[in-house]
């Protein structure tokens, strides 16, 4: 058995060992951009890499393990050494050619090689191949040969060619469900909850050195994976211009109005506070139950309430963006998963940390669940904190640390943060399976009343959380933005995923800063999440020109509506109606009034053109 092991592990060891040259010839190929960076965190590049170089080691190990396991079970077989060897080098063909054309990629677009790349290829040769015209071709191919002769050196020193000696039946049968166990943890990346995704692999908030961490196979393969519609767009109802100029049409804003200044100076300190599942009908001021959020409900009597404010979306990963990006819900993607793509995005924290805030992002859970970590990194947030900064006796959720143990953290932090400063909390504990770290407000042990619990126990977090920081010295500068991510089914359970009441969702700005005329107000104006990022930027008067899906709501010139979408579908609200379109059935599936076919139209006309051009800009990233 020891025999079988070594064989298989040295196997495994060669692509370790490829994967390794690999980034160093990554790291050494751009020297410029390595300058001024301290030698330590450049090796973290192979630290954080080393996880995602044995996921992509086990996909590569999947089938020399069935042979292997084919062998055993046939012992009398004679099995030739080629099969494998030939395997073997054909990968190392296709990753050293992959390595090289990764180079010429990442010096035009600052991303390495991804699904992107390999169709302007596949579908435009020619203009390939015009864009390559500047890379220096000879030494691509210099340093292809010398790569290649090194690795094939190293495949006659690791690698044994040959099917590991023939155990004992009951031994054999162990080997084959130890070896597919290790091999499905290498894959997986670990057993934690978080399966392997890029977001292990980033540390830094230097985006050169995170692209270097990654595995360029393995980002490549799942990018592949994941674009299984290619450069189609599978919501195609106009001409692209046509598309485009109805969405143009949609965000115009009266020429002759003016923004309301709602502040008292426009360089506060911003804190975004975005709830779990924060749903309108567990919000009384929204039509929802009684009981469940007091103190949101005294705060919001403090500053602005919102009452038609939608999610864009229906997760967490699409109202982050919506939120912190000002980027519509893409429905069947989610663009903050590609790294190539999210990378682009417009960002609060990018804008602020150009305009001197200190940013910082928090939450209780891993950071990589849903590639937040890759995304806060990429966008200028200096401090991220998640589960691996709370000790073990405070991770006593599914999720990770519960949310007082977080809204703690973020205030001890924030006493020694200089001014101004931009931090999000993004809170987990109102998410299934609705677990407590205290009695349940609501008895019993039903969903429904879980979530009632974990919401009420939410709002408890917030209104201590604010009890604390009104002591604080920074707290009178400080301008609170409290949103959920998306709304939820629950407690009701009544509503369609396509049903406008799913994405009803609270918004309250509060703070010491908002001027005293404002206090206690109530703004009705239908708008989305996507607008917060124009609204906060305008009371700071700054640019928002780059949230070209944001519009700022204190405006009265701006438009009223909200666009949201789901899996295939989507809705579109106004003052006048609110629809809801399948996009499988190609039809109207939610009316909320009985008004004429004309309205209908006109806003299933605007509501594809956004469902078009969203889908549209997520591909062009």
């Amino acid at each position: 058995m020891l025999k079988s092991l070594v064989v298989l592990g040295r196997y495994f060891l060669f692509w370790l060992v490829f994967f390794f040259l690999d980034r160093v010839l990554f790291l050494v190929y751009f020297p410029s951009r390595l300058k001024g960076l301290p030698a330590l965190e450049i090796s973290k590049t192979f630290i954080y890499g080393l996880w995602m170089d044995v996921s992509m080691t086990g996909y590569i190990c999947v089938l020399p393990l069935l042979g292997f396991f084919f062998a055993w079970t046939n012992p009398k077989l004679e099995i030739s050494k080629k099969p494998l060897q030939i395997y073997t080098r054909f990968w190392v063909a296709i990753f050293g050619i992959l390595t090289i054309a990764n180079f010429n990629i990442y010096r035009e677009w600052s991303t390495k090689i991804n699904f992107k790349a390999l169709d302007f290829l596949f579908s435009t040769p020619n203009e390939a191949f015009a864009s390559s015209a500047s890379s220096p071709i000879f030494y691509s191919f210099l340093i292809f040969f010398a790569f290649a002769a090194i690795i094939l050196w190293l495949e006659k020193k690791i690698i044994i060619y040959k099917v590991p000696a023939y155990p004992k039946p009951w031994i054999r049968v162990a080997c084959c469900v130890l070896l597919a166990g290790i091999n499905f943890l290498a894959i997986r990346g670990g057993w934690q909850l978080s399966p392997m995704n890029e977001s292990m692999a980033y540390f830094s908030d230097k985006p050169f050195l995170n692209h270097a961490a990654i595995n360029t196979e393995w980002t490549l393969m799942r990018d592949i994976l994941k674009n299984k519609y290619g450069k189609k767009n599978p919501y195609n109802y106009f001409a692209p211009k046509e598309s485009a100029r109805v969405v143009a049409d949609l965000f115009k804003t009266d020429p002759d109005s003016s923004r309301i200044n709602i502040l008292s100076n426009n360089r506060p300190n911003v804190v975004i506070i975005i709830l779990e599942s924060y749903t309108a009908d567990v919000v009384e001021y929204l039509g929802g139950e009684k009981g469940i959020d007091p103190n949101m409900e005294a705060l919001g009597k403090q500053g602005i309430r919102f009452t038609n404010a939608y999610a864009a979306g229906d997760r967490t990963d699409k109202g982050m963006i919506a939120v912190l990006s000002g980027f519509p819900s893409q429905a069947i993607r989610s663009i903050i998963n590609f790294n190539s793509k999210q990378e682009h995005l417009p960002a609060l924290s990018r804008e602020l940390s150009s305009n001197g805030y200190h940013t910082s992002f928090y939450y209780g859970g891993e950071s990589e669940f849903f590639n937040v970590k890759s995304y806060m990194l990429s966008h200028s947030v200096k401090r991220l904190v998640d589960k691996h900064a709370f000790n073990s006796a405070d991770m006593n959720s599914k999720w990770g640390a519960y949310d007082h143990v977080v809204f703690n953290k973020q205030l001890l932090d924030l006493e020694k943060e200089p001014q101004p400063f931009f931090s999000t909390l993004l809170t987990l504990t109102n998410h299934e399976p609705f677990e407590l770290p205290v009695a349940s407000k609501f008895p019993g042990k039903d969903i429904p009343n879980k979530f009632r619990s974990t919401a009420f126990y939410a709002d408890s977090c917030l209104g201590d959380y604010f009890r604390k920081a009104k002591k604080a010295p920074w707290y009178h500068n400080t301008l609170f933005v409290i949103v959920a991510d998306h709304g939820h089914h629950l407690p009701k359970e009544q509503y369609e995923i396509h049903d406008p009441h799913r994405f009803r969702i609270p918004l309250l700005v509060v703070g010491e800063p908002i001027k005293e005329s404002f206090k206690g107000k109530v703004a009705d104006k239908i708008m989305s999440q996507t607008d917060i990022a124009a609204t906060l930027l305008g009371q700071l008067n700054l640019p928002s020109a780059s949230f070209k899906w944001s519009k700022d709501v204190f405006n009265p010139g701006t438009p009223a509506f909200a666009f949201y979408n789901w899996d295939n579908g989507f809705g579109f609200a106004t003052p006048q109606q609110t629809i809801s379109f399948d996009n499988i059935g190609k039809h109207l599936i939610y009316r909320k009034n009985k008004v004429d076919k004309k309205t209908d139209d006109s806003l299933s006309r605007v509501g594809k053109a956004c469902m078009q051009q969203v889908f549209s800009d997520y591909m062009n990233y």
